[in-house]
């Protein structure tokens, strides 16, 4: 067999997830920078909340590639890895916390990226958007 079938993240399970994301940020009272991706890395949703640190848009662009490309949460790499890591994707990956993946029936559809807040904060809202759709941030 030359093919099979997958599990796809939608637009519409990123926009719910997305949703719920902001509801947690404004529920904390911390603006943040959200964005989600496929597991190819291709953006399907983000936003800069009202208040969120504009240089954090990249930082949650980088937590949401790196998520998805590593299948794992960001922040777990050994420290010694970091620049390798930086500079073997030019500067697109990082081990930043606040990146999770995105798994349903274990299987990575995506990833979450969250930035502006403190590495806890960007985390708990990373959740709330896993949570809303059903999601795993590991796989099975």
């Amino acid at each position: 067999m030359t093919t099979k079938p997958s599990l796809k993240l939608t637009h519409e399970g990123a926009l719910t997830a997305l949703n719920a994301a902001i509801a947690k940020a404004q529920e904390i009272g911390v603006p943040q920078n959200i964005t989600i991706v496929d597991d190819g890395g291709n953006m399907l949703a983000f936003v800069r909340m009202d208040g969120a640190k504009f240089l954090s848009i990249e930082t949650s662009k980088s937590k949401a590639l790196s998520a998805a490309s590593h299948r794992m949460p960001t922040g777990g790499i050994p420290a010694a890895m970091e620049m390798k890591l930086a500079i073997a994707s030019g500067g697109r990956l990082t081990n930043a916390e606040g990146g999770l993946p995105i798994f349903i029936e274990g299987v990575c559809v995506g990833a979450i990226g969250v930035g502006s807040g403190t590495s806890a904060q960007d985390v708990e809202v990373a959740k709330a958007a896993l949570e809303a759709i059903g999601a795993q941030e590991k796989g099975a």
